[in-house]
């Protein structure tokens, strides 16, 4: 199914409970992240869009120009239009804003979601995420919350990168839990049990 020109998948869940947002890394796609989101949420609606810039034949949700280099131009077309078939998709399925969980690739255009379109965000769970503008502009985040894991051991997004990006978004004031694990780019079970625990927080504040 394509809404705005986005492959997606959606499974309906708990019509009472806040849906998630799946947004794979480099090279994933549409159904990379379900076993994941199933082990936060496993009674959550998810909404699972396929990123459309190709790197080398796999899927990315931005260009880039090197490792770590963005298309901040690209960015935001892309960020924007990705907010716009989240609209769409909230109309279409039921749901109500989406909290959203990225990895990587994914989790930096759903922070840029939160810069730029912040309203269709109700919360994100970024795992291996860094800024993903150089100069954003300032955007009230109030009290949206936000789970940021980084890995003490990745080559690629340095948790200095991840804590700039904390910083970042609590200046714009969002509730930021930003954690550390002993791990590198991959994920691990400590980034579910994390995002489990953080995920069920939400749900009892709420």
């Amino acid at each position: 199914m394509e809404t705005i020109d986005f492959i997606h998948r959606f499974e309906k869940g708990q019509p009472e409970e806040r849906a998630l947002l799946l947004l794979h890394g480099t090279g994933g796609d549409e159904n990379d992240l379900i076993p994941l989101a199933r082990m936060v949420a496993p009674t959550a609606s998810l909404l699972s869009p396929r990123g459309k810039v190709l790197e080398n034949g796999m899927p990315r949700f931005f260009r880039r120009l090197a490792e770590g280099v963005f298309d901040e131009d690209d960015v935001r077309r892309r960020a924007n239009e990705l907010a716009d078939f989240v609209t769409d998709a909230r109309a279409r399925y039921s749901i109500a804003s989406p909290i959203a969980l990225g990895y990587s690739n994914g989790a930096n255009i759903a922070a840029a979601m939160l810069l730029l379109r912040p309203s269709e965000l109700a919360g994100a769970i970024l795992l291996r995420a860094m800024p993903p503008l150089a100069h954003p502009q300032p955007v009230k985040l109030d009290g949206v919350p936000v789970l940021i894991v980084s890995g003490a051991r990745d080559p690629i997004i340095r948790p200095e990168a991840a804590a700039k990006l904390a910083s970042l978004l609590e200046r714009y004031g969002a509730s930021v839990e930003h954690r550390v694990l002993p791990a590198g780019h991959e994920l691990s079970q400590a980034d579910v049990t994390l995002a489990q625990s953080w995920w069920n927080k939400q749900a009892s504040d709420s």
